[in-house]
């Protein structure tokens, strides 16, 4: 047994590996911890907010740009004495007659060629049927094919009729989102100068001055797009009613129409879809119609390279085509297809910013020529007289 009077030794102390860590953070570190929570989750709700308000931001600069093709129109009526709210009435209402009267047409054509094709499908496989059996002796070789074409389209039928309203709740919003950018842009045509005035008042005076500058920039380059692409789709579409009338294609006006409106307001692939359409209801029709119809169009397009295009937008917009490709290319990948449909007004108005603000200097033409030797090219004749001249004159 242990002497009840004996010493316990005391327990050594523990070593405390961390203590040159403090064991509490210091006020500001954890404010600061705190600020930087709430201004990421901040940041994630705005960013929803954004997100939600997105198809509200592609309306609003649809608008923008519509009431800047719209505004010389109402600015040369409102000179002309009608009044200013008056004049826009007057230009939207034109502007929709003629949408309106395009989709009818357009709509139209397509509906009776559509049913026209599908109600002679039987009729074709039957020609192909008849044909392969007389030349090569293979006789109901479509006959499955005829069977599966009747099967498809009774399926097709009653998808669609499945899909009716869906497809009626599509057209309903697609036309609340038309009125919308409508009713926003009449507004900004109705109220320019207010609105210009209510900027403004918000700037100081240098600033007015650029932002109003820009402003004119946008509107003219805008209305000029519109102007010369108005010009050109009325050329077009004259020509190809004709062509298309001389051919014997059905529906040559609303072919025409389709060629033109497609060709000058979709940038980059529009000339290739506004060609196909007619190339492909006249190869339907009779094979030469459409051989027919691929020469017109394609003869056509030169000429309105070469000739009428280049006379009209000169006048009007002139952008490079490279850099009206690259425009249309980024613009789709920002903003889908109406941000390709928006730019190429929108790359003339930032060049024309471009060149009216950045500095110009003066060409070392003997640093472009010294360039040039370097590069093994020889000069071009009138340059190389003006370097001769240049090397005369240094050395009287």
């Amino acid at each position: 047994m242990s002497n009840p009077n004996e010493t316990i030794p005391d327990k050594p102390p523990v070593q405390r590996v961390f203590s040159g860590i403090p064991t509490a953070l210091p006020g500001w570190a954890v404010k600061a911890l705190l600020a930087f929570l709430g201004g990421l989750a901040a940041l994630w709700y705005l960013r929803g907010i954004l997100a939600s308000l997105r198809s509200l931001f592609l309306i609003l600069l649809v608008a923008m740009f519509l009431s800047f093709a719209l505004e010389p129109a109402v600015n040369r009526l409102e000179r002309l004495g009608l009044r200013r709210g008056l004049g826009t009435a007057l230009v939207f209402l034109v502007g929709v007659s003629a949408l309106g009267g395009f989709g009818t047409l357009v709509g139209t054509m397509l509906a009776e060629q559509v049913t026209a094709f599908s109600e002679n499908v039987p009729s074709y496989l039957r020609d192909i049927d008849t044909f392969l059996e007389d030349t090569f002796g293979i006789s109901g070789a479509t006959a499955d094919l005829r069977a599966e074409y009747d099967d498809g389209m009774a399926r097709w039928l009653g998808a669609v009729a499945d899909d009716m309203a869906r497809f009626g709740t599509t057209i309903v919003n697609v036309l609340f989102q038309i009125f919308t950018v409508g009713l926003f842009a009449f507004y900004m045509l109705a109220e320019g100068p207010t609105l210009r005035r209510t900027v403004c008042s918000m700037l100081p005076q240098h600033r007015q001055r650029a932002v109003l500058g820009v402003w004119d920039l946008a509107i003219s380059k805008t209305g000029g797009y519109i102007l010369s692409r108005t010009v050109l789709a009325v050329a077009s579409t004259v020509v190809h009613w004709v062509a298309f009338e001389v051919i014997g294609l059905p529906s040559p006006l609303a072919l025409a129409l389709w060629v033109g409106v497609m060709s000058q307001f979709v940038p980059v692939v529009g000339t290739y879809i506004a060609g196909s359409f007619p190339i492909v209801i006249g190869l339907l029709e009779e094979p030469v119609h459409g051989l027919w119809a691929l020469v017109v169009i394609a003869v056509y397009q030169q000429v309105e390279n070469y000739l009428f295009a280049p006379r009209i937008t000169s006048q009007t917009m002139q952008l490079h085509a490279a850099v009206a490709f690259g425009a249309v290319i980024a613009g789709a990948a920002i903003l889908g297809v109406v941000g390709a449909l928006l730019a190429l007004p929108a790359a003339a108005t930032v060049q024309a910013i471009v060149s009216s603000t950045a500095p110009r200097h003066e060409v070392a033409e003997d640093l472009l020529d010294q360039s040039r030797e370097r590069r093994g090219r020889r000069q071009p004749p009138e340059r190389q007289t003006i370097a001769e001249t240049d090397t005369e004159d240094r050395e009287t």
